[in-house]
């Protein structure tokens, strides 16, 4: 055993018996994943430097640089920092107490309230954004309506087209997505250090804030950085809720630069774009000089079971905190969604408004078809090249001591970096300056590789974690048998590793459904897809066909989380 231990994995790792063919692959691999992020984070900054649109003839210079750092600029960055910093505090700090009350708690049906709590990151925040723009609308939002009907007041409670209206529909996405990365690790967490430091005499509140949170620094840390990533690169908040306000952000300037001018300003928006990763970059490196040296482990070979607090009558008070935050972010969204498709003008709700014409217009239309075609296909194919790719890219980069692994690895790692507008832009220039006979600019195959190249990071980080619990045992016996490095791959790994693999396809899939941001600098007539098509008909002012398309997609998106949590789980069981 001791022998074993100290060969490590590369001497349980079987020897290719065609170097130069694993050489080949590694390259090949390296130059794939390189296209998908290198290539269009240099074409970011080529674009930058350009003073003409993709594909024309011009000159270099700093003109987008200095255009983007004027003052109005310099401001619009401070509002999206500000916007940024205003969701993800909130959002945290709320993530972590649903997180504990689901995980340290014995609050009842803490399984049923887990799932009811992260529905809403599975949910397109397009959708959720139409609803509350229909829901707080100050003049004849279904909200404000019904409290002007109960009490007799005539001002609006609620204005959703404010800096307040854009934070709070951030929090409402951003507070799942956060509470999936902190439960688990209240879960995984010894109790021992919290138990000491109650048996010395300290208060619950300061064991938890001395102990808990301090254990908790890494995962906190990591979770603020990529809510505040995503809160930079939001796009369908600010454009729905701000743009109305008068309240521009990073994202709709430089979705307004390039979609409303008379002449598209690309170098302007590119340059924006290079700034954002630059500021990226800087934010991970600060959190990697915070952590650097610092020790955070609780998980030991010791035996434990994480202890739940008895909160006595309090846990209906915990039960129904729970039970409100789900009503807030999906009842009500869904609700106006519902109400709204079967009046015949948006804010009239009467019964002689009551119509099944916005059904039938959403039926005939060609191009919502062909935007939910486009939007089924790109999930089925995206999801299955995301999870192929992340599956090969975790293997080579956890289970093998190959030259250029670490090399795999962060270059799969770096779309998470970029935010999806940015990203978008540099695959605008990166596809459009390929020579002829590779036409992928304005074509489908476009949004495709977007969407491989944002999922990646997820896919790799799933199938990393289901690697580590396989024995090197199983993928050695198969290539003594004579079975290919792809062979053993397939049939072993990922057949073992299975539930994570469909697990993370899922994560993939609903990515491609929710993503809006690169979708609109992307898509071209004949390859929208159903983000797209909702954005351009609530801008003609299609609220009700929006209505309809908005409630089949929220079916659609519980049929899929059943299904995950019906059969996928069970797996898990099995496994």
């Amino acid at each position: 055993m001791s022998a074993q231990a100290k060969a490590g994995p590369s001497s349980r790792m079987p020897s290719a018996r065609m170097p130069s063919a694993r050489a080949l692959g590694v390259t090949a691999l390296i130059l794939f994943l390189g296209f998908l992020t290198v290539y269009p984070f240099g074409m970011l900054l080529y674009g930058s430097l350009h003073s003409t649109p993709p594909g024309m003839a011009g000159e270099f210079n700093l003109n987008g640089y200095k255009e983007a750092f004027n003052t109005a600029n310099l401001k619009i960055l401070f509002v999206t920092i500000e916007i940024a910093l205003a969701k993800t505090v909130p959002s945290l700090l709320l993530a972590v107490l649903l997180a504990w009350i689901v995980a340290r708690t014995d609050t009842p049906w803490r399984g049923k309230l887990e799932v009811l709590i992260s529905l809403p990151f599975f949910i397109p925040p397009i959708l959720t954004a139409m609803a509350w723009a229909m829901l707080g609308n100050p003049q004849v939002g279904l909200l404000n309506t019904a409290w002007k009907a109960m009490t007799g007041a005539t001002a609006s409670p609620i204005n959703v087209y404010s800096f307040g209206g854009v934070v709070w529909h951030m929090i409402q996405y951003s507070t799942p997505f956060l509470f999936l990365f902190i439960v688990d690790i209240f879960r995984a967490m010894d109790p021992a250090l919290e138990e000491s430091s109650r048996m010395c005499g300290a208060s619950p509140w300061r064991t938890f804030r001395s102990i808990t949170l301090l254990l908790m620094t890494p995962a906190l840390t990591n979770a603020f950085i990529l809510s505040f990533i995503r809160g930079m690169e939001n796009f369908e908040s600010p454009l729905f809720f701000g743009t109305p306000a008068k309240i521009t952000v990073v994202t709709t300037e430089i979705y307004n630069s390039i979609h409303h001018h008379a002449t598209p300003d690309y170098q302007y928006a590119t340059a924006i774009s290079f700034l954002v990763m630059m500021l990226m970059f800087l934010m991970v490196f600060v959190q990697w000089r915070i952590l650097r040296g610092r020790s955070f482990q609780t998980v030991t070979g010791k035996g434990y079971s994480p202890s739940v607090i008895k909160l006595g009558r309090w846990r209906w008070v915990t039960f129904g905190f729970c039970i409100l935050f789900f009503i807030v972010t999906v009842v009500l969204p869904v609700a106006q969604l519902f109400i709204g498709s079967f009046f015949k003008f948006f804010g009239f709700y009467q019964a002689d408004m009551l119509t099944l014409e916005h059904y039938e217009s959403v039926w005939s239309s060609s191009e919502i078809w062909r935007g939910f075609t486009n939007t089924m296909w790109l999930g089925l194919m995206g999801a299955s090249a995301t999870m192929a790719l992340g599956s090969i890219v975790a293997y080579i980069s956890t289970r093998t001591h190959w030259r250029g692994r670490r090399l795999i690895d962060a270059l799969a790692w770096l779309p998470w970096m970029m935010p999806g507008m940015v990203l978008g832009i540099g695959f605008l220039w990166a596809f459009a300056m390929l020579p002829g006979p590779i036409p992928i600019y304005g074509t489908i195959w476009a949004l495709l590789l977007a969407y491989v190249a944002l999922g990646t990071p997820v896919s790799v980080r799933v199938m990393s974690s289901a690697y580590a619990q396989l024995s090197y045992d199983l993928e050695e016996c198969s290539r003594v048998h004579g079975a290919t490095f792809m062979q053993t791959l397939w049939r072993i790994l990922v057949a073992l590793a299975w539930p994570s693999f469909a697990v993370g396809w899922v994560l993939a899939f609903f990515g491609i459904m929710r993503e809006l941001s690169a979708s609109v600098l992307l898509y071209a007539v004949g390859s929208e897809v159903l983000s797209v098509v909702l954005m351009k008909l609530w801008a003609n002012g299609q609220a009700e066909q929006v209505s309809v398309i908005g409630l089949f997609m929220m079916l659609l998106v519980i049929l899929f989380r059943w299904v995950q949590l019906k059969f996928l789980n069970s797996r898990f069981g099995q496994a």
